[in-house]
C-alpha cells in the first residue's frame, strides 16, 4: 500500500484501521462552529503531521480520515475537501484551498481482470509552499505542485506543476510565469496599494 505495488484494499485488517481512522474524522465534522479548541486537537490525532494555524472547514473527507497527510503551517482549506490519502499527501506551509477540490493518491490497474479484483496501487502526491488550489481543481495521483504556484478553478492535474506560475485547464497547463506585474496590480488592472496593506 505504502509501496507503490498493486494490493487488495479490502483486506481485512487494513478495512480494520481505516475504520478507526475515519471514526475521528466523522467526529471532527460533527463539530459545531464555535469549537475551535476541539477541532484542533482532533487535527493532531488525525494528521501525520500538522503545523500552526491551520484551518480545515468541515466537511473534511479522507479516506484514511488524514492519517498519511502532512500539513505545513497556516493551511486553509474550505468546505469539502477530499483526500484520498491511500497514499502520503505532503501539503506545504500557507497553501490556500477553496472549496470541493479533490487530492488523490489511489488509483487502478488498466489491466480488466485486475480492476475486477478490485486491487488498486498509490502515488503521493506534494504540494509546495504558498500554492492556491482554486475551486473544483482534481489533482491526480504522482503530482508534484511547486513552490507559489497558483492552480486555476475546475483544472484536473495530470503532471507536474513547476513553481512561480499559474497554471488551469483540463488538463492543466502552465499559462504564465509569475512576475514583476502580479506584484504591482491585483485582478488583472487594480493596483496594489502596499502602503495601505503594511496594516492588514
Amino acid at each position: 500500500m505504502e509501496r507503490g505495488l498493486i494490493y487488495d484494499p479490502a483486506d481485512k485488517a487494513l478495512m480494520q484501521k481505516q475504520t478507526d481512522c475515519l471514526g475521528r474524522l466523522f467526529e471532527y465534522n460533527a463539530t459545531k462552529p464555535y469549537e475551535a479548541e476541539k477541532r484542533g486537537v482532533l487535527l493532531k490525532k488525525m494528521f501525520a503531521e500538522i503545523g500552526e494555524g491551520c484551518y480545515f472547514e468541515p466537511p473534511l473527507r479522507a479516506n484514511w480520515g488524514c492519517t498519511h497527510v502532512h500539513a505545513g503551517d497556516h493551511v486553509y482549506s474550505n468546505y469539502n475537501l477530499v483526500l484520498v490519502d491511500d497514499e502520503e499527501i505532503f501539503l506545504g506551509n500557507n497553501v490556500m484551498i477553496a472549496p470541493n477540490v479533490t487530492i488523490t493518491t489511489a488509483t487502478h490497474p488498466i489491466c480488466p481482470e485486475l480492476r475486477e479484483r478490485g486491487l488498486q496501487y498509490n502515488r503521493s502526491v506534494r504540494i509546495g509552499n504558498n500554492v492556491w488550489i482554486g475551486a473544483g481543481v482534481i489533482i491526480l495521483p504522482g503530482v508534484t505542485v511547486g513552490d507559489n504556484s497558483v492552480i486555476g478553478a475546475g483544472s484536473v492535474v495530470t503532471r507536474d506543476i513547476p513553481a512561480n506560475v499559474v497554471a488551469y485547464g483540463v488538463p492543466c497547463k502552465v499559462r504564465r510565469e509569475i512576475g514583476a506585474r502580479d506584484r504591482e496590480v491585483y485582478d488583472h488592472t487594480l493596483p496594489i496599494d502596499w502602503e495601505n496593506l503594511k496594516e492588514l
